[in-house]
């Protein structure tokens, strides 16, 4: 016989129905515990506090929503419904709505302990939402009156398994009032700007009987209400991916081309699967194209490919794709090859992180071309949260064996020595390669050249390519001798240096007169 005399019951959530929040506490509420959700006002508690009603009776429960605060229940239902999770079906059997202020105000804290009993009774709740707690504090004469009141709240809605939510605009310390240290879990949004962006976070301080997610977590509030995104670097940890088979394997990786015949010869036929590459130039180098030819060549080989970008339209993109004899409205194209184009003025680098993830999971893609670093670095408001997210999302997408090329912009257009940023050149260690295209100023013409400067564990060319920009595409010369002509025409640009390569003499061609 099996002894279960020291075996607990498990633990049985309560999900909010906002995926994020319920991410963050590893399932959801427990059920029968009361829980404080505070912040500024403005900051979306009432939002909350419906959002997770209507959810709860969509699932079967009953709820009731009590408010101590003198808004009428008709006007702030009528707030909701420019929400998708109101519904229209009727509300009287499922979700109650109570005002207990008169009663608190008239008849006292005793009084508002027997209403709220007896309604949890009458209505066998599920899901009890009192929202406005801090009118209690202004009402009450002394703490113990409120620790009672806590204590008598936190009986019923146990005994009942009624969890409960308490919602409060208190906004100050932490930890300092009773509701803060007798309730099972506190919750805390906040609201502020950083330059001219209002930034909305969450964070867990506390939840009992439960792992959650630390730290800030960032928040918005649209039609279908409020939208958690946990920090992609706290999800990364908790829910780890295996490396692939290629990547843990002791053979050599295989190979992702970019179809540009003599770049591919430079790095040994392609990049490495599931690695990441950083493309480095200036505006105008060709980034983009690039990118685009990497596209293509999964296309081709019917591998499912990803643009993600911020800068080129789909009509831009589909221009462009054309001259690389891919045409996106064909549906043998269409089906390898997904374009998500995304506004450069995103507040969020969570939503930007999980469009990128949830379209790679779902299509199993397998080479991914992200077009511009600055579009992130827009949507953050610290570096160093910066490189803990580009950490956590490469590490993802490598061990999802996903080949990955990503554009960063240099600002120095016609620098030959390429000093690249400080912040820069440490995202670009996170990656395994690095591609640099470049300008080169002669005789008042511009010529662009290609390097691979980086291949980490993989043989390459190390030498410096001229490359042109033509109707079909990108072209990268078949040897160093053209690019060689060039530079040293920048050290000695009164002397002609005779060489010549198969993409003509650049510097006799446009030498000016001695």
């Amino acid at each position: 016989m099996t002894d279960t005399t020291n075996q607990t019951a498990p633990i049985e959530r309560v999900p909010s129905g906002i995926e994020g929040f319920d991410q963050l506490l590893h399932g959801g509420l427990i059920k029968g515990e009361t829980y404080l959700l505070m912040g500024p006002p403005g900051a979306g508690k009432t939002i909350f506090g419906n959002q997770m009603c209507f959810h709860h009776i969509a699932t079967g429960g009953r709820a009731i929503y009590l408010t101590l605060l003198a808004e009428m229940h008709s006007r702030m239902l009528a707030h909701m419904q420019t929400f998708d999770f109101f519904s229209e079906d009727p509300l009287a059997d499922k979700l109650t709505y109570i005002s207990g202020y008169a009663t608190l105000e008239q008849q006292g804290l005793d009084a508002l302990t027997k209403l709220i009993r007896k309604e949890v009774r009458k209505q066998r709740a599920t899901l009890l939402v009192i929202d406005g707690v801090l009118t209690i504090e202004q009402n009450t004469a002394s703490l113990r009156e409120r620790k009672e009141f806590l204590h008598a709240l936190s009986v019923t809605t146990e005994t009942s398994g009624c969890t409960t939510l308490l919602l409060t605009q208190y906004d100050r310390g932490v930890y300092d009032q009773p509701e803060h240290t007798m309730v099972d879990g506190l919750f805390h949004l906040t609201a502020q700007l950083h330059d001219w962006r209002l930034l909305r976070e969450i964070q867990i301080h506390k939840f009992r009987g439960s792992g959650f997610l630390e730290g800030r977590h960032s928040y918005i509030i649209d039609r279908h209400g409020i939208e958690i995104y946990p920090r992609a670097e706290s999800l990364m940890k908790t829910n780890p991916i295996p490396l692939p088979t290629s990547l843990t394997s002791i053979h050599p990786a295989g190979r992702m081309a970019f179809d540009v015949a003599r770049l591919d010869e430079m790095i040994e036929g392609g990049v490495p699967t599931g690695s990441m590459t950083a493309v480095l130039g200036a505006p105008g180098t060709g980034k983009t194209l690039l990118g685009l030819h990497f596209l293509g060549a999964g296309v081709r080989r019917q591998e499912q490919s990803l643009y993600f970008g911020f800068y080129e339209s789909p009509v831009q993109l589909k221009r462009r794709l054309a001259e690389l004899q891919l045409n996106i409205d064909d549906k043998e194209v269409s089906r390898y090859l997904e374009i998500l184009t995304q506004s450069p003025t995103e507040d969020i680098i969570d939503v930007l992180g999980e469009q990128i993830m949830a379209t790679v999971r779902k299509k199993k893609v397998k080479r991914l071309f992200i077009d511009g670093l600055s579009g992130f670095q827009n949507a953050i408001a610290s570096q160093e949260r910066m490189d803990l997210f580009l950490s956590s999302l490469f590490t993802t997408l490598r061990n999802l064996d996903v080949t990955t090329i990503w554009t960063i912009e240099l600002a120095d257009l016609l620098n030959p020595t390429i000093i690249m940023p400080a912040t820069i050149s440490k995202m670009a260690a996170l990656v395994e390669n690095i591609v640099l295209l470049r300008h080169v100023e002669l005789y008042s013409q511009l010529y662009r050249l290609i390097s691979i400067m980086k291949m980490r564990q993989s043989k390459y060319d190390p030498s410096i390519r001229e490359f042109r920009i033509s109707d079909s595409g990108l072209d990268v010369d078949a040897t160093f001798t053209s690019a060689e002509a060039i530079l040293s025409g920048i050290a000695h640009s009164g002397e002609s240096t005779g060489q010549e390569s198969a993409m003509g003499d650049p510097l006799t061609s446009q030498k000016e007169p001695q």
